[in-house]
């Protein structure tokens, strides 16, 4: 008879009286960060080092350690990390883990703030707008304040937003973030703090916050209710950070903020990776943490799990040129492998044609298109090389385009939802209502306004009479969402019904209406998974799924398909061979990064992030004879960045064409 083991929870086996025998499973290194659990401590993670292996057992330690998992706080940039971060230590231990406070920065403000909207001015129930959302409501009151005449150059919704985030995330006055990266906006200085003012209290009064207002409202409750502080401090006594390079400094601010009491404070991350500058992720936070946390212990993660020696060369080679680091030198007990190349192209075709043929060959050698990539610093870069792919029928999948929850069906569906959850949603009110015949903006604004006035909240639809142009599709509107109101369905039975509602209205809207379809049954699927509203909502803002059905489905020709990718969305993936295009100098870095020192060295990073997703094989290409038309300069050599790499190091090929020479010179 098979026998199976029940494991006794309190009887600690090894490795110091420990279940799990972590100096065995674990380098030096990494031991020593997981065995260091009181006061702050740093951990500068080099590319392929096993960061995430680190903070798995570093939270199975904690709770072996007798900390109860609550008390833990593992904040990372992706809900799924922290997922399955969790999900690994469980497995490594037992089920104790799964207690541990997981999630984002926004998750974690989002569900802090349902607990004490009050004390900055707001009700449990507000809605989150996601970035569309919260780009309309500018547009709205930018037309309301009478700023979009076409005789002036005023900025779109989508710049506006983006400057008002940069402001919030760094921290900065907004006039600040214009004379730095906006200076021919400069003259319309006034008028954008005169939107501002009006954005901020149109959510307010609409009970409504962006996803920089989950952030900065958090902070501000962290310092303005000394009670509610010392309460989350005392709670969450061991607090984890993941990718610590790519935080603001906001987010810096509140983390500084919950550990000063108890000091138990680990961040994770790689200086050298730090390449979110545009999304005001702030450089200095990983360099100043042992200033803003005196005492601060520093342990760098140095061996690579992932290329061979050869990438790894070159990888050192890059980042010892940059100014500002944490001096670490990668290293790792793989054999083998090639030198990576520099390949000196004629021109972009020639470049292309290289690639192709490159690609074809490891195909034939067995290595799977998707375990190839194509990187490049911006999106065009690829344009020539995807003509190429496609006149050699090879697959590829090109990332970046839509996301799911950014399409109109999505969006269209959820507003519905929306309204159930807080009557108040202006924005949610005027997209459901610009869905139905014969109702325009002004026709939307005024139903919105008569359902606000009533007080009734969605019953304030039977408190008005409607136009006879648009009677009869608001009285559908209005049983449908009277009858859901009433009645405690779960997410999915309300989806599920306000879907049959919507659908006579996507088969007119869309000519492709089926291929919206399966989104919207998939976005059904997810609501399964839920029992709150307001949970499932607050999860659609923050941590939507991140690819329409059309985009997931696997091709009719094959599986397989090669990857191109711009560098920041190639971050943390990882291929078997890795082709990096254009690194030409003017190109990457282009001459327009060059505005200071600090640019340089967020591209020099940019370069190292390239690199080190390499595992086998790492090809760089530049097309040597390419005219700027922008600067009238002619561009012919490699990168700064990977220029003067010694040949032992990085091995030089030129490419001869067949046709004049019967041979490629490789």
């Amino acid at each position: 008879m098979k026998q199976y083991l029940i494991k006794d929870m309190n009887y600690k086996k090894n490795d110091g009286g420990f279940c799990i025998p972590y100096r065995e499973v674990l380098n030096p290194r990494q031991y020593e960060a997981v065995t260091t659990l009181e006061g702050p401590l740093l951990v500068i993670a080099g590319a392929g080092s096993g960061k995430t292996r680190t903070l798995t057992y570093r939270v199975a330690r904690l709770v072996e350690e007798g900390v109860a998992p609550g008390s833990i706080l593992l904040l990372t940039f992706t809900r799924k990390a922290a997922q399955e971060m969790l999900h690994r230590a469980t497995q490594l231990l037992d089920r104790r883990c799964e207690g541990v406070a997981g999630g984002t920065f926004h998750s974690f403000a989002n569900l802090i703030l349902r607990r004490y909207a009050e004390r900055v001015g707001f009700p449990s129930g507000f809605n989150i707008l996601d970035r569309g959302d919260a780009q309309d409501v500018i547009n709205l009151l930018r037309s309301r304040l009478g700023l979009n005449s076409t005789a002036r150059r005023f900025p779109h919704k989508a710049t506006i937003a983006d400057i008002y985030g940069k402001a919030a995330n760094k921290l900065v006055p907004i006039e600040e973030v214009i004379l730095a990266d906006y200076p021919h906006f400069a003259t319309e200085i006034q008028d954008l703090l005169r939107l501002w003012d009006a954005y901020k209290v149109y959510k307010k009064q609409y009970f409504m916050m962006d996803y920089d207002d989950l952030l900065s409202y958090f902070k501000a409750l962290l310092e303005n209710n000394e009670d509610v502080r010392d309460r989350l401090s005392h709670k969450y006594r061991y607090i984890m950070v993941d990718e610590y390079q790519d935080t603001n400094k906001l987010q810096a601010d509140i983390v500084k903020l919950l550990a000063t009491p108890h000091q138990n404070i680990m961040v994770v991350g790689d200086d050298s990776q730090s390449i979110y500058s545009f999304r005001g992720a702030n450089f200095g936070n990983i360099i100043d943490f042992p200033r803003v946390f005196p005492g601060t212990k520093i342990i760098k993660l140095e061996e690579n799990y992932r290329s061979t020696q050869h990438i790894l060369n070159v990888a050192n080679a890059i980042i010892d040129r940059a100014q500002k680091k944490y001096t670490k030198v990668l290293f790792t007990r793989k054999d083998g492998g090639a030198p990576p190349a520099l390949v000196m192209a004629e021109n972009e075709h020639m470049q292309s044609k290289f690639v192709v043929q490159k690609i074809c060959e490891l195909r034939e050698q067995g290595v799977p298109l998707e375990e190839m990539a194509v990187l490049f610093r911006y999106s065009y870069h690829s344009f020539d090389l995807e003509i190429e792919l496609n006149k050699m029928n090879i697959p590829f999948i090109k990332v970046g385009g839509f996301k799911f929850m950014e399409s109109a069906h999505i969006k269209d569906l959820l507003a519905h939802m929306k309204i159930l959850a807080n009557p108040h949603d202006s924005v949610s009110w005027h997209r459901v209502l610009l869905l139905l015949e014969n109702i325009g903006p002004k026709g939307a604004d005024e139903i919105f306004q008569a359902v606000v006035s009533s007080g009734l909240g969605i019953r304030g639809l039977a408190s008005m009479k409607p136009r006879p142009r648009y009677a009869k599709s608001l009285e559908r509107l209005k049983h449908e969402l009277e009858d859901l109101a009433r009645n405690n369905l779960p997410i999915a039975e309300i989806g599920a019904r306000l879907l049959r509602y919507y659908q006579p209205i996507l088969e007119k809207k869309y000519d492709d209406y089926p291929r919206r379809a399966k989104d919207l049954e998939h976005l059904l699927a997810v609501m399964e998974r839920y029992t709150n509203m307001e949970i499932f909502l607050s999860d659609m803002a923050l941590e939507p799924p991140s690819a329409s059905v059309n985009n997931t489905l696997a091709p009719d020709y094959d599986d397989e398909q090669l990857v191109l990718s711009t560098i920041h969305s190639a971050k943390g993936l990882e291929w078997h061979t890795v082709f990096i295009i254009w690194a030409l100098e003017g190109r990457f870095p282009a001459n327009y990064a060059m505005r200071n020192d600090d640019d340089i060295e967020e591209e020099l990073r940019l370069m190292y992030v390239a690199a080190t997703r390499a595992k086998e094989n790492l090809f760089f290409t530049y097309p040597a004879n390419t005219y700027d038309r922008i600067s009238g300069m002619a561009l012919s050599g490699p990168s700064r960045f990977i220029e003067g790499i010694s040949q032992d190091i990085l091995e030089p090929w030129s490419l001869v064409n067949e046709r004049d020479d019967e041979y490629l010179d490789w």
